[in-house]
């Protein structure tokens, strides 16, 4: 199995150590893409754009009246909407690649029969961050690239882009199966990029979370991120790759990729963030 690459750090991210494949290549992030997706979400509130109250309805005309799903249930995964979006998977290799546009817009107009959870009690939905990016997309009529930009990467001193749907091909760090030969990629790029699409370089990453985990540069972490105190963090998984990027509330922080199976990447990240030494004087 390919080393994994760790990035580990305390406040700056020149305080980092690496090890395992190339920190500036690009790879799949799966579920940490809703950081993004929750990150924008945060800003645009602040900017008074929406409101984290704001019902669905008031986004999205597809919506019916009186769901009393908000942004903030999307945001929190409180929607009762499932994990995945309803109607027929797509084949076991590329799970997402029958959810298109269409069928997003038929969920919505059904999204008070799609539910399956009361209001308030917390499952997690791939489905909710998949919509709650269409809200925000819709809102501002700007596509989830140019949001991304202008409200996580770009505040961050980031280049725009440096998270992205689409990375160089060059750039790619893509999953390889036995003998070499790669492994086909699942189909993201459609409507549940908000909840699992984008791809980044560790480097990237590792920028991205003293930015929003350490120094806070954007105000308080976005609903988006997990918390298992003193550990902000969020994971994410797609076929042969796994990430998970955290912080230590006295200022340490890692992000570890790896590639093959991924049942183990959120422990190894755990035990490594807490060996970690503490950074001299906290944070």
């Amino acid at each position: 199995m390919p080393t994994p690459l760790c990035l580990l750090g305390g406040a700056g991210v020149e305080d980092r150590a690496a090890h395992g494949h190339d920190r500036d290549r690009f790879v799949e992030i799966g579920s940490l893409s809703k950081v993004f997706t929750g990150t924008v979400l945060a800003q645009l509130a602040k900017e008074g754009v929406v409101g984290l109250d704001t019902p669905l309805e008031d986004c999205l005309e597809e919506v019916p009246a009186g769901t009393g799903i908000t942004l903030r249930h999307l945001a929190e995964h409180t929607s009762g909407l499932p994990r995945l979006p309803p109607g027929p998977a797509g084949p076991p290799d590329d799970p997402y690649a029958t959810f298109t546009e269409q069928a997003l817009r038929a969920s919505l107009r059904e999204l008070d029969r799609v539910a399956t959870g009361p209001l308030g009690k917390e499952e997690y939905s791939n489905l909710g961050y998949a919509v709650l990016g269409h809200a925000l997309t819709t809102v501002t009529e700007r596509s989830y690239q140019q949001l991304v930009d202008d409200h996580v990467l770009l505040p961050l001193g980031l280049g725009a882009g440096a998270v992205t749907a689409m990375p160089p091909q060059e750039g790619r760090l893509v999953p390889r199966g036995l003998f070499g030969r790669p492994r086909p990629l699942w189909t993201l790029t459609g409507p549940i990029l908000p909840a699992g699409g984008l791809w980044s370089t560790c480097r990237t990453l590792s920028y991205i979370v003293v930015g929003l985990l350490v120094e806070r540069r954007l105000g308080s972490p976005a609903r988006s991120w997990q918390r298992s105190a003193p550990i902000t963090w969020h994971n994410g998984a797609t076929r042969g790759s796994s990430v998970v990027a955290a912080a230590h509330d006295d200022g340490r922080w890692i992000v570890l990729h790896r590639l093959g199976a991924a049942d183990r990447t959120d422990r190894l990240a755990r035990e490594a963030l807490l060996a970690a030494p503490a950074p001299h004087g906290g944070t």
